[in-house]
């Protein structure tokens, strides 16, 4: 895949907002200032914004022609709640917090998206740019479909991805149907029952059977399909 000329040219740029948005990372639902960075970027590109969608979401118009056609290019801002241990000068200033998972990158991608099609709007239809927040577990997403995403910018198709390191620059790799890991939480009680330590057999002990447990877990997924 050729990397346009134009996307190229703002790549210098783009890249010091990732690192300005890598420096200050925010967690789930509390991405104040990345939206902020996010508004003013795309304001200073004459691009009209709306805010508020999930908290902190901030999504981008991008028009052009007069079709009714339309399509979503959605990223992540969230960060993760880990330390840091990097020493690059952009490295985490906010002590237990970190883009881990690259949604600085993702945020920048979008924005670097944004700056290319309101430079050359050579579409006829809408573009909406959706900046998500607390992907990681706090059901960003969500919460913006909630509060009237789709209601208020109609789309016929969203478009997302992941960064994948170690993949050529330049490619992109699809797959039908899931193609990353996603978790589910799940509480599980195990109860036990006092006895005296001479007599174990008439008691209940929960921690071996809990031991049994955490082991036979690891099983389910790398033993049986």
């Amino acid at each position: 895949m050729k990397i346009i000329d134009s996307i190229v040219t703002q790549a210098a740029g783009i890249a010091a907002v990732r690192r300005d948005i890598h420096a200050h990372p925010e967690l789930c639902f509390q991405e104040v200032r990345t939206a902020d960075v996010v508004a003013q970027k795309l304001t200073e590109w004459g691009i009209p914004i709306h805010r508020g969608m999930g908290t902190t979401g901030v999504v981008g118009i991008i028009k052009n022609g007069t079709s009714s056609r339309a399509i979503g290019l959605r990223a992540d801002m969230d960060a993760l709640p880990m330390q840091e241990f990097n020493t690059f000068e952009h490295a985490s200033q906010h002590a237990g917090k970190m883009h881990a998972c690259g949604h600085d990158g993702h945020t920048a991608m979008l924005l670097a998206a944004g700056q290319h099609f309101a430079k050359n709007r050579n579409f006829d239809g809408t573009v909406y740019l959706i900046f998500q927040p607390a992907e990681e577990g706090g059901g960003g997403a969500r919460e913006m479909i909630k509060d009237g995403l789709f209601e208020k910018f109609p789309m016929d198709a969203v478009f997302g991805m992941h960064n994948w390191p170690g993949t050529q620059v330049g490619k992109f790799a699809a797959s039908t149907g899931p193609v990353m890991a996603s978790s589910n939480e799940f509480k599980i009680t195990i109860r036990g029952k006092g006895g005296h330590a001479a007599l174990p057999h008439n008691g209940i002990d929960p921690v071996p059977v809990a031991c049994q447990m955490v082991q036979a877990f690891q099983t389910i997924i790398s033993r049986n399909k």
